[in-house]
């Protein structure tokens, strides 16, 4: 009787810094080994991309469990009836995630792994763009990482990212509706600038659209300094676009990145479906940890703390 042999997993480098397509990979039917080569190359690239999967609640939560275990869809949108670890992401429903951010970080853990579903896409538009924290944090000048090194910063739900720019007529509509569902619980954490990724030991910027202020520093001084670190975040040479097709599953180190949606598709379609592996609370070079301020986020991790 002969056995199939699997398919090895292919992996191609998408841009110099960040972001590789993986080939022959079936999530809903993954070997083991190819699970730990999806994982390798995450930690690799940052983010990566399988496409022409087939993927319904079910199968996506059982392929992202694979990874660790899940935390609910969000601490403060609700989840779709009967899929509790789901966020969706509908265009129809909310308004654009179109300001550059790690998910989640105005908690003390953050996610680990973030799985993002394309289901409907713009036939023009709607391109997500990732970039690399660890080479944004290697490309400082020695100062400014000394620096960076000491420094705290706070993260909160109600800021910018909680808080887009809004057409008039979106206030009276599902985009203003969502804005208040996401800032009804205020939480706030305040993180390292610079945390250690527990399992690289690379040291990355923790910034992006929650990133409000700096302790000890006056509000205008601490947007300033968080501007400064951001725009080496974001540099062309760190980032990489995808362009989205139905089927395609990204998956990214939400510790080593952050990620913008292109808002450039008008009143078309744009939806996907989203589940993300838990997270250990960061950790600073100096060895402190990151403190929750306000806000209780153990509902968001009741599933993780039970497995």
């Amino acid at each position: 009787m002969t056995t199939a042999v699997e398919v090895r997993p292919t992996i191609t480098r998408l841009a110099g810094r960040i972001g590789a397509v993986i080939s022959d990979v079936d999530a809903t039917n993954a070997s083991d080994d190819t699970v730990a080569t999806v994982r390798q190359a995450l930690l690799d690239h940052k983010v990566v991309f399988l496409r022409d999967q087939q993927l319904d609640y079910e199968s996506l939560v059982a392929f992202a469990e694979r990874f660790g275990p899940l935390t609910l869809g969000h601490p403060t949108i609700p989840s779709p009836d009967g899929q509790p670890l789901l966020e969706e992401i509908d265009s129809h429903k909310g308004g654009a995630a179109n300001q550059w951010h790690t998910d989640v970080t105005f908690v003390d853990r953050p996610p680990a792994f973030t799985f993002l579903y394309g289901v409907v896409i713009p036939e023009v538009g709607g391109d997500t763009i990732w970039a690399n924290t660890v080479a944004a944090y290697e490309s400082l000048p020695d100062d400014l990482k000394e620096l960076a090194d000491k420094l705290r910063v706070i993260h909160s739900n109600a800021f910018d990212y909680g808080q887009p720019e809004l057409k008039p007529e979106d206030e009276r509509d599902h985009v203003a509706k969502q804005r208040a569902q996401f800032v009804s619980t205020a939480f706030k954490t305040e993180h390292p600038l610079v945390r250690v990724h527990p399992e690289t030991g690379e040291h990355s910027l923790v910034l992006g659209g929650f990133a409000s202020t700096v302790p000890g520093l006056r509000p205008a001084q601490g947007r300033d300094l968080i501007r400064i670190f951001q725009d080496y975040v974001t540099r062309p040479k760190n980032t990489v676009r995808w362009r989205w097709h139905p089927g395609d599953l990204a998956i990214w180190d939400n510790r080593a990145t952050q990620h913008v949606a292109v808002d450039d598709y008008g009143d078309a379609h744009r939806r996907a479906e989203r589940v993300t592996v838990a997270g250990p609370v960061v950790v600073g070079v100096d060895g402190r940890e990151s403190k929750l301020l306000a806000g209780d986020a153990s509902a968001y991790y009741a599933g993780a703390d039970r497995a």
